[in-house]
This record gives C-alpha cells, sequence and structure tokens, in this order.
C-alpha cells in the first residue's frame, strides 16, 4: 500500500486534508509544536503553573496547528487567500489567549457576571475559533451541536414545559462560556495533563519502532495457528490500541500488514477488514491506558484512573476472548490454516531484536500499580524509560531527528481531540449555565418510567448516534453529561454509568452507517465500507452485550466479593464462548444447525446476565445443545462448510 494511501486513511475521520506544509511554514509548525510538547512535559513534571495559564496555552497552541495543517476546507487546500485568513485567525487566538493569561486574576471576578466590551471581544473569538477549529477536524456534526446549545442558552425561555428555562443575555452567555465551567473546564483539563502526556508516550513509543514489534511479537505468536493472522491482528492490536487509544489510527498502524495477511490464507475481504476493525476499536478498552476519554471519566467521577483501569479489566478480557473464539470457529469452518513456519518473525528473535521496547510499558504499570503515582508522573516516566532503553539497540536508538519527530507527532496527534474537549466544554457550559442536565435526565426518567432496561437501550442508542458523527471523547463527554445522570438516580452506580456510555461511544467506530474504523479498514481491505461494518457487528457481538453486564451485575467491573468476581467472570467467559459458538454455527467441531444455534445463543445470554438462576437455566440449555448436537448432525450444513472449504482451497 503507497504511503499516499495510508495518509488518506488516517484522516478519515476528519473533515478535510492536512496541509503538505513545507519551507518557512513547515519550519514553523514544527517549532510551535515542539514547544508545545516540551511545554506540557516541563510544567507538568518539574514547573506546575495554574491551571488557567496551562489551559489557554494549550488550547491556544493547539487551535494555532490546527489553523496551520487543516485547510479551510478542500478546494482552498492551496489557495492564498485561505492561507491569510487562517493566519489573521492565528493573530486572534495570539491575542485571545495573550489577554486571558495577562487579565487572569480580574476576569475571574468578571467572568459570567460583568464582562467589559472587550471580554466580550476576546470571547467571541475564543469561540468562534473553538468551533472553526473542531469543524476542520471532526466535520460539521459537533460544531453544530454546539451552536444549538449555545442558541438554546437564549431562546430557552420560549420552549414550553419542563426544558425551558427563563433564558440569558447575549453578555452573560458569552462571557460564561469562556470560564472553568465551559470551555476550560473538565474535558480540556484531562486533555492539557494526562492525555496529552499519553498521547506523546504513544508517539514516542511509535517512533522508536514499538507499533512495528507489537506486530512482530504477534504475528511470531500467534501467525502459524488456525487463522493465525486474524489472531495476531487482535493481539497487535490490542497492544497498540491500549497505548493509541484510537480506533483509526489503531487501523491503519497494524491493517496494513495484518489485513493482508488474513486475506491471504483464506479469509474473504470483508472478513479480513472486519477483524481489524474490531480489534483496533477494542485498543480502546484495553488497559492500562484505555482511550482519552477513561481520564475525564476519572474527572468527572472523582475517582482515581487506576479505579478506571481495575473496572476495565474483565470487560477487556471478555471482549478480545470472544473475538478471538469468533475468529478461531470462523477458521474451523472454512478450513483456513495458519502462516506457513518459514513466513513467521521468529520469536525468540524478535524478542532479543526489540524485546526492550516494551520495558516502558512495563514501567507505566509499575509505576501507576506499585509505586501509586499519578497518571501525569506515570507517563512521564514511561516516556523517559522509552528514550532510555532506545539505546539498548542500534536500530532503535533515539536520536535528534527522532526526537523531533516524537515532539511533533505528539503535539500533531493530540489535535482532534483537543478541539473535541474544546467544544464538547462549549455544552457542558450550557449545561451548568442552564441546569437543562438534570431537565433532560427527568425527561428520559420521564419515559423511561421504573423501566431500566428502557433507559438503558435508550442511552445505547443516543451514545452510538453521536459516535457516529463524533471523536469517541466529545460523543461519551455529552452522553456521559445529559443520560448518565437519569441511569444514576435509577439506582445504577456513577462507575457503571459512565463505563455503560465509555462503551457505546468507543462501540461506534465500526457500527453502522458511519463507522470510522470499519471504513479505514475496508479501505485496505478492498472491501464494501458496509459489508466491513456489518460483519464487525458480528464478531463484536458480545461488546454489544458487556455494558448490560455491567450495569445489572457490577462484579464483572471487579465490584463484590472476590468468590462473586470469579463466577461472575467465569460464567460471563463460558458465555461469551457459546454466543461465539451460536453465531458462527459451529460446535464440538461442526457446524451447528439452526436449534442448536438458537439453543446456545440463548444459553450465552442467561449466563452473561450473573446471577445463579440465570446460570442455571444457561448451563442447562448448553447441556440440552451438546445433546442435540451430538446426536442430531445437520448434513446440509456440513455440505455448505466442505463446498467452502473446497472453493478457498481452489
Amino acid at each position: 500500500m503507497s504511503e499516499e494511501k495510508i495518509t488518506d486513511l488516517e484522516i478519515q475521520e476528519n473533515s478535510g486534508l492536512r496541509k503538505a506544509l513545507s519551507g518557512i511554514e513547515l519550519k514553523l509548525f514544527t517549532l510551535i509544536a515542539v514547544f508545545m510538547s516540551l511545554f506540557h512535559l516541563f510544567v507538568l513534571g518539574f514547573y506546575p503553573i495554574t491551571p488557567w495559564v496551562l489551559y489557554t496555552v494549550h488550547l491556544g497552541l493547539g487551535t494555532i496547528l490546527i489553523l496551520m495543517i487543516y485547510p479551510m476546507k478542500r478546494s482552498a487546500y492551496k489557495s492564498l487567500l485561505a492561507t491569510i485568513i487562517d493566519y489573521i485567525l492565528i493573530l486572534l487566538v495570539l491575542f485571545a489567549g495573550s489577554y486571558l493569561i495577562i487579565e487572569m486574576d480580574e476576569l475571574i471576578y468578571r467572568i459570567g457576571v460583568a464582562p467589559t466590551a472587550l471580554d466580550l471581544l476576546v470571547s467571541i473569538i475564543l469561540i468562534g475559533a473553538v468551533l472553526e477549529i473542531t469543524r476542520r477536524t471532526t466535520g460539521l456534526i459537533l460544531p453544530i451541536l454546539a451552536l444549538i446549545f449555545i442558541l438554546y442558552a437564549h431562546y430557552g425561555k420560549y420552549i414550553p414545559g419542563d426544558l425551558g428555562h427563563r433564558g440569558y443575555s447575549w453578555d452573560r452567555i458569552l462571557s460564561y462560556l469562556n470560564s472553568m465551567d465551559a470551555i476550560f473546564s473538565v474535558p480540556i483539563g484531562a486533555s492539557a495533563t494526562f492525555v496529552f502526556l499519553f498521547i506523546l508516550f504513544g508517539s514516542f513509543l511509535g517512533v522508536t519502532g514499538g507499533s512495528r514489534f507489537f506486530i512482530d511479537f504477534a504475528i511470531g505468536a500467534t501467525g502459524g495457528k488456525r487463522g493465525g493472522p486474524a489472531k495476531a491482528a487482535v493481539v497487535s492490536s490490542a497492544l497498540f490500541g491500549s497505548v493509541s487509544g484510537n480506533s483509526v489510527a489503531n487501523v491503519v498502524s497494524t491493517g496494513v500488514f495484518t489485513i493482508p495477511l488474513m486475506k491471504k490464507i483464506g479469509y474473504p475481504s470483508r472478513y479480513a477488514g472486519a477483524v481489524e476493525s474490531v480489534a483496533s476499536t477494542g485498543g480502546q478498552i484495553m488497559p492500562p491506558i484505555l482511550g482519552s476519554a477513561a481520564f475525564i471519566m476519572a474527572q468527572l467521577l472523582g475517582t482515581s484512573y487506576l479505579n478506571i483501569v481495575y473496572a476495565s479489566i474483565v470487560p477487556a478480557l471478555l471482549y478480545f476472548f470472544t473475538v478471538m473464539i469468533m475468529i478461531d470457529l470462523q477458521a474451523a469452518k472454512l478450513g483456513l490454516k495458519g502462516l506457513p513456519k518459514n513466513e513467521l518473525p521468529n520469536i525468540k528473535n524478535v524478542l532479543i531484536k526489540e524485546g526492550h521496547l516494551f520495558i516502558p510499558l512495563l514501567v507505566l504499570i509499575f509505576t501507576m500499580t506499585v509505586l501509586k503515582t499519578s497518571p501525569i508522573k506515570a507517563a512521564i516516566w514511561a516516556i523517559a524509560s522509552t528514550i532510555i532503553v532506545s539505546f539498548v539497540k542500534k536500530h532503535t536508538r533515539m536520536t535528534f531527528s527522532k526526537l523531533i519527530n516524537c515532539l511533533v507527532d505528539g503535539a500533531r496527534s493530540a489535535l482532534g481531540m483537543i478541539a473535541a474537549c474544546a467544544t464538547a466544554g462549549l455544552v457542558i457550559g450550557v449545561l451548568n449555565l442552564t441546569g437543562a442536565g438534570l431537565k433532560f435526565a427527568s425527561l428520559i426518567l420521564s419515559i423511561a418510567g421504573d423501566n431500566l432496561a428502557l433507559a438503558l437501550v435508550m442511552t445505547m442508542c443516543a451514545t452510538i448516534i453521536l459516535g457516529m458523527g463524533l471523536p469517541t471523547t466529545a460523543a461519551y463527554l455529552i452522553t456521559a453529561a445529559v443520560v448518565a445522570p437519569a441511569l444514576i438516580q435509577m439506582g445504577v452506580s456513577p462507575l457503571s454509568a459512565h463505563m455503560f456510555v465509555f462503551y457505546f461511544a468507543c462501540l461506534s467506530a465500526f457500527t453502522p452507517p458511519v463507522a470510522l474504523a470499519a471504513y479505514a479498514a475496508a479501505g485496505i481491505a478492498d472491501a464494501k465500507p458496509m459489508q466491513v461494518a456489518f460483519t464487525a457487528m458480528k464478531i463484536g457481538i458480545v461488546a454489544f452485550i458487556i455494558p448490560f453486564v455491567f450495569v445489572y451485575g457490577p462484579a464483572i467491573l471487579l465490584q463484590g466479593t472476590p468468590i462473586q468476581i470469579l463466577v461472575s467472570t467465569l460464567t460471563a467467559l463460558i458465555g461469551a464462548f457459546v454466543l461465539a459458538s451460536g453465531v458462527e454455527g459451529w460446535f464440538i467441531g461442526k457446524s451447528a444447525n439452526i436449534f442448536v444455534r438458537i439453543l446456545l445463543i440463548a444459553a450465552s445470554l442467561t449466563l452473561i446476565v450473573p446471577g445463579l438462576i440465570t446460570d442455571t437455566v444457561g448451563v442447562g440449555l448448553i447441556l440440552a445443545g451438546i445433546i442435540v448436537q451430538l446426536n442430531f448432525s445437520s448434513k446440509k450444513e456440513d455440505q455448505k462448510v466442505s463446498k467452502k472449504i473446497n472453493e478457498i482451497e481452489g
């Protein structure tokens, strides 16, 4: 695959192409990006500063870099007028940012209460810039949603019923949105601290060769097994995704290697693309890093990030276990083999040559779990260890040019997230100003009544729909602000409610009709995007069940006694296995008829849902399925499978 095509795939989540900078523009962009990364490392690791200043510099530098690298529109890719407008906007952003920092002590008393004319001008510049950079990086949906909320803050007095409010003047709205309760609230706070450092860590690990090591290790460990390349895709995506936290970037980074290998051994194009998109999406829920939304979740819940990591362990295990089983059963059904031994990387040689690149991940886990350091310190230690261990081998050694690439790539990779967090802050600001969050929660409660299942389904649909047009972080933030309070009022624990929303925000990456991860994988696999997306839903079917499980049975989030946790985990794993068997139609080494498949799927649902009665029913259904499968084999299905195998071998 050409570098050009890979670049196109990397930016499919964006509304426009990135500019190919050169000359003085490239040098200026590099200088600002390097300064941005070094600034965050310095103030977060060695010289703490006021959050207001940190957030202002973070958003200001991010805005400048976005205006430099993302064109106003595709047709303005090389337009001189568009470039002039971009630099005028950059000067306005510099003015607004400088004003916020210089007037900080006075603004604290004026914001949202008695703004001056200059305060309002700066607010308009900042809000307009945030909406524009979000439009350039993530498309129109999130800016339009933010504008609707801003209009609601002023015109809400004309809305009848519970959703209406007394209305607010434009002066108060514009000023309030420029506060620590809006643009500079929790989302941009998490973006400027934990999230930025972990993105920077991912860049350091990638530049030193960590991503290639993960792929070689995964192929060497699983590539020779039945359906090996697909299993390698799952392992490498889980490893790489736990660092990158971005499903599309994960697809592009690992998929260019794994998808061709899957097709080579006989997997259909749509299936190869689907496996990669599901595995890459799972990277966002994979400990120890998870996606950027997990850091924000910890902030919103007022809990340690480590608690979020612990809670995600069993759900992530279930997710990847089921995907691996689905892949294995599909390979068995189609008679697919692994890669020949002579085409496999020697895992011993891989570990000898590049195994030292796994040390930074171990440092990260050790510092957070054993030393109990903050995620900020853990990320800085991980970055430092990456630089140190890179000198173990000549080909991974951190040179000056590599260091610059790491700093630039880290800043560039954070741009879309910065824009999304700032705009989500606008929505949260309106909710805080008007109290609309509680009103939306009351509306959901009135519709769902006492029916928790209905409220959960409504939340699932809302999150997936938002996630189709928004980055995971923005989809999670908005749904968590509007819907999660309703679930909590219905008795769901705050952690379960937020994890429920977070999971479905992630799953939107391969859920039709807009499935960015599936689209990226389809581009590599040369398959139809919709076929890839629907196949991905089939492979990742258990992921749509897991969130309901930890709402009704918090033990799966490691909340409860050791016995409850152990029993819930084991029954859920058995349930996941029989669900995969039922969906794939392959059980006890042969194809299963429709009756057996129904029994297995029913058994899986009862086993995945915790409880003695449901577990007993599930075991009974499995036994019934085994009896039927052993005594009433479907010859028709076996003939179909044989035909498929012959076609592949032919």
